[in-house]
């Protein structure tokens, strides 16, 4: 794939996450080869801290650090031989900027994920966000941000394979993940928010832990056809599992068939119409299996409906804090 179909392809995850279309525009504009993207990615970033530390004001630098975080995670997203050095990047930065914006944030970890804890100390309740296959805790500020706004404590984490723990290994019964979240975080029950491979981890979590009181997927996969996925996909998958065989073993679990009728809690499923990934087979089927699903379908919607934000997430934020009212 060339540089400018790859950045293309991604301009809506761009935009979405919060990058400057007209600077993501210009940066990838420049690339004459996709094997540039990490370099070019990171030196924005840099320049992005340099903001930061000639900032007048706290919020300023704190603005322009989230900025650097997110430029320092779509570093990762394509070739880049310091992907690693990335993640750890966007962690930090962001880490900064909340030092200075929200110094009540907490950092909470354990044996297979971390995260920021956001919100109010007092909180009646909280959501887990939960990334996808390459996506990170630093890509979804618009989500977090909508349910702080409505009151929610908000964890916004990596997991196994994810983020800042990318070089770890991918796991298809990740309810046991979510298990020690809710664990740490010390609460009674959470609602959870899966960004596109996110999606299949919520849903499986949701039938899987009962403390999972609601739960929203936005472009989860229902099932994995590893033979149909296309070559960056099953690359991306063998990169985060270790080996073909363990890939292509996570790929066939990925299937929420016989789970789905499992799960109890209300559940929001949004897909796109123009979210067409060979070899994955999106929501619906599990938005009618589940007990108490519903589905909210957008046919101008790409992969993770970056194009469509307005259409869906101030709904979905009032969905799942109703639902945990």
């Amino acid at each position: 794939m060339s540089a400018a179909d790859f950045a293309a392809a991604n301009l809506s995850r761009a935009t979405g996450a919060g990058l400057d279309p007209h600077e993501y525009l210009r940066v990838t504009g420049e690339l004459v080869d996709l094997d540039q993207w990490g370099e070019a990615l990171m030196r924005v970033a840099h320049e992005h801290l340099a903001r930061a530390g000639r900032a007048a004001t706290p919020i300023s630098a704190a603005e322009h650090l989230c900025m650097a975080a997110r430029w320092f995670h779509f570093a990762t997203l394509g070739p880049n031989r310091e992907s690693t050095l990335a993640a750890a990047e966007a962690d930090t930065a962001m880490g900064r900027a909340l030092d200075l914006l929200e110094p009540q944030a907490r950092r909470i970890e354990g044996p297979g994920f971390t995260g920021w804890l956001r919100g109010s100390a007092d909180a009646e309740a909280t959501a887990v966000v939960v990334p996808g296959l390459d996506s990170s805790k630093e890509e979804f500020h618009d989500v977090v941000a909508a349910l702080l706004r409505r009151g929610l404590a908000v964890f916004a984490m990596d997991g196994p394979g994810q983020g800042v723990l990318a070089t770890t290994t991918v796991r298809a019964d990740y309810h046991h993940v979510i298990g020690q979240v809710i664990d740490a975080l010390g609460t009674q029950s959470v609602g959870l928010v899966g960004l596109s491979l996110g999606g299949y981890y919520v849903a499986e979590s949701a039938a899987r832990e009962s403390r999972v009181a609601a739960a929203v997927t936005v472009s989860g996969p229902f099932r994995l056809y590893w033979d149909a996925l296309p070559p960056p996909v099953q690359d991306l998958l063998i990169q985060r599992a270790g080996d073909e065989e363990t890939a292509r073993r996570f790929a066939g679990q990925v299937d929420l068939s016989t789970l789905a009728p499992q799960i109890t809690c209300p559940l929001l499923v949004v897909d796109g119409g123009q979210d067409v990934i060979p070899g994955v087979t999106n929501g619906e089927p599990l938005a009618r299996l589940a007990p108490h699903g519903h589905y909210l379908y957008l046919p101008h919607g790409d992969h993770l409906l970056g194009n469509a934000r307005p259409d869906w997430l101030a709904a979905a934020a009032d969905w799942i804090s109703g639902a945990l009212a």
